[in-house]
């Protein structure tokens, strides 16, 4: 050092700790640096430390300037070249004895079969082999300084740094310390000792007093050139290789996060319930919206897979389609014969009032071609469809739906074969249709019959009411569209007919739901938001509660990079896992709904459920990026000097 001044600021001022300091310590001394309190040399021992930097001045280690090196690179001479011992031991709690040793090595990137031996060979060298497992608190106030003093040695400790390592303890474990840093210099370890008890100033060959920030006397036991501080020792440990230090140093950061989150439990869980109401809402929404838009969709699919209506007139409600009469069968049969019809029914339809013994019932008849039921998507309850031959003789057949087979035969089980008067055409019922959405909610008992019958025996005109025909599968609508409208304007030499599309109604409702799903979707996302902020504030609290063991950790040798990623990965796991136990609710939600029966299923999608839990990933990435960062730029010795 040359030259080394430290100031602090003080209000509108500033305050000189260290004034002009020159010191030069070389490989392999004893040092007592002595002084009263208040006299700076905790301050000194923590510049020599590298977990402080001087405000002017020089301070060289091996010829370099410690000013010059990166944050990384100081943290690597703490890691490497450093030991330190301190008056507060400053173990991490939640670890074991030999845990606590071991973490110096892990962020050296020491294979863990190594550090795991060196860690042991030191605790039994220093009298604690039966204690290895015993956390801190069950260990006495001299065991516990040598787990610190084992800890100070496991990456090498050339340079051992040793803050009051006496003032915590009783005469007698004081001694078993002083006995240790001796025999350790003896083995050729630098010792710098940071002391007020001149007893233990003593036990050191050299002795540099500090009083008011200046260094005012300095016993020079020293040789009288002094060997420069070697960059060859040897270290307890070997370093490990690239893989396996970034993978060992992400472990050791994933197991701290799980204990702090473990050791938070109640906290944790309500850091969560955000991040969890979030994920379930939007992946339920989603489940809500797909199940709805799926009935839908099947009900429409029973109007027939993909279906076109043609009308007379030019729209819905056209006062002059009933005099258009050039929509007629052969229309019908002309469109069945093309490539692109799957097939094709006429449709004529007239009210009738239905008659069955004494039961009367209002309805009415639907002249339909042989093809109508596969146009349609039709199924049997029970009886037949009539043919080809059965609407080529004009036959007096008729199949019921539903709610036609309930009002006329509700106290009869099967009325295939019975005789039905529909106004005064009898017909025979040969068919009842199974429950069907063809009518789209329409309560009118519906008899289906062939249409040469209704037209000759009931209406009495040859003109039909509609043609429905079923687009074959591999054309889309809107080809088909163009088609039947070239076709028929040809056949009738004008445009006297409109054509309504089944598409339409699957598009409509199908941009309805999603515009539904994503306006829903949107407000739970809000939730997910509330939740994030959640995280980062409790993140915020946590590395205020914790900056004492980030000091430990950057003293021992910790990047910048390691604190981040310990901090980064707790956020993201409390949101991985909170957006777990929403993806679980949501399915749990889903499935007493679905037991429920309420009309429709909720339908469940695996992109959804991947997407929302990536979704709390990146929360808690995004939201725990700032709190950690906070953590990772934490200067060593103010989060040291935290209670």
């Amino acid at each position: 050092m040359r030259g080394v001044d430290r100031r602090f600021p003080s209000g509108d001022s500033t305050v000189t700790v260290l004034r002009g300091i020159d010191l030069t310590i070389h490989s392999g001394e004893m040092v007592a640096i002595v002084g009263a309190s208040g006299s700076g040399k905790s301050t000194l021992m923590n510049i020599l430390g590298c977990l402080d930097r001087p405000s002017s001045g020089s301070y060289q280690i091996d010829g370099r300037e410690t000013a010059e090196r990166t944050p990384d690179e100081l943290a690597a001479l703490r890691r490497e070249r450093f030991g330190f011992i301190f008056q507060r031991y400053n173990l991490l709690a939640d670890m074991s004895a030999i845990g606590n040793v071991e973490l110096p090595a892990i962020y050296a990137g020491t294979p863990a079969h190594e550090r795991h031996a060196a860690a042991q060979a030191l605790l039994q060298r220093l009298g604690l082999g039966d204690r290895m497992d015993h956390s801190p608190g069950q260990l006495s106030g001299g065991q516990q300084q040598r787990v610190s003093i084992a800890r100070a040695l496991i990456n090498g400790g050339a340079i051992i740094l040793a803050d009051e390592p006496t003032g915590a303890l009783d005469s007698a474990s004081g001694e078993e310390v002083i006995r240790i840093l001796k025999e350790l210099n003896a083995a050729g370890h630098t010792i710098i000792i940071v002391t007020h008890d001149m007893s233990v100033a003593a036990h050191a060959p050299r002795r540099i007093e500090i009083h008011d920030g200046a260094i005012v006397g300095d016993t020079h036991a020293v040789p009288a050139e002094g060997a420069p501080l070697s960059t060859e020792r040897q270290t307890s440990v070997r370093r490990g290789g690239g893989w396996f230090k970034g993978r060992d140093r992400f472990v050791e950061a994933l197991r701290m996060a799980l204990r702090a989150m473990l050791g938070h439990r109640l906290r944790t869980f309500l850091t969560m319930l955000g991040i969890i109401i979030g994920i379930a809402s939007v992946v339920l929404v989603v489940a809500l919206g797909r199940g709805a838009q799926n009935q839908v969709l099947l009900q429409i699919g029973e109007l027939g897979t993909n279906t076109l209506d043609i009308f007379p007139g030019k729209d819905f409600g056209d006062t002059r389609a009933a005099a258009i009469d050039t929509l007629v069968s052969a229309d019908a049969t002309a469109l069945a014969e093309q490539p692109y019809v799957d097939s094709a029914t006429p449709n004529v339809s007239a009210p009738v009032t239905a008659r069955y013994g004494s039961v009367t019932a209002s309805g009415q008849v639907s002249g339909v071609d042989a093809a109508f039921m596969r146009v349609r998507g039709l199924k049997l309850a029970s009886g037949r469809w009539f043919d080809q031959s059965d609407v080529d003789h004009h036959a007096q057949v008729a199949v019921l739906d539903q709610r036609a087979a309930k009002a006329l035969f509700a106290h009869e089980p099967n009325p295939v074969g019975q005789v039905v008067l529909l106004d005064q055409m009898p017909v025979e019922v040969i068919g009842v249709l199974q429950p069907s959405q063809s009518q789209l909610g329409s309560s009118t008992p519906t008899f289906h019959a062939p249409f040469t019958a209704v037209s000759t025996r009931l209406t009495g005109s040859t003109r039909l009411d509609s043609i429905t025909l079923r687009i074959k599968d591999g054309y889309s609508a809107q080809t088909a569209q163009k088609a039947v409208k070239k076709l028929l304007t040809g056949r009738h030499g004008t445009q006297d007919f409109f054509i309504f599309s089944s598409d339409q109604i699957r598009g409509t409702i199908e941009r309805t739901s999603t515009a539904l799903t994503l306006l829903i979707s949107s407000i739970a996302m809000i939730a997910l938001l509330v939740g994030g902020i959640g995280v980062m504030n409790i993140m915020l609290v946590s590395v205020t509660e914790r900056t004492r063991e980030i000091g430990v950790r950057m003293a021992i040798g910790a990047r910048q990079s390691d604190i981040l990623q310990q901090f980064l990965i707790e956020a993201v796991l409390v949101c991985l896992i909170g957006g777990a136990l929403g993806v679980a609710l949501a399915v749990g939600l889903g499935t007493v709904f679905n037991l429920l029966k309420v009309g429709f299923s909720v339908s469940f999608s695996v992109v959804s459920m991947a997407v929302a839990l990536a979704c709390s990933s990146l929360i808690g990435i995004a939201f725990g990026f700032l709190p950690a960062r906070s953590a990772a730029r934490l200067d060593p010795v103010q989060a040291l000097s935290r209670n």
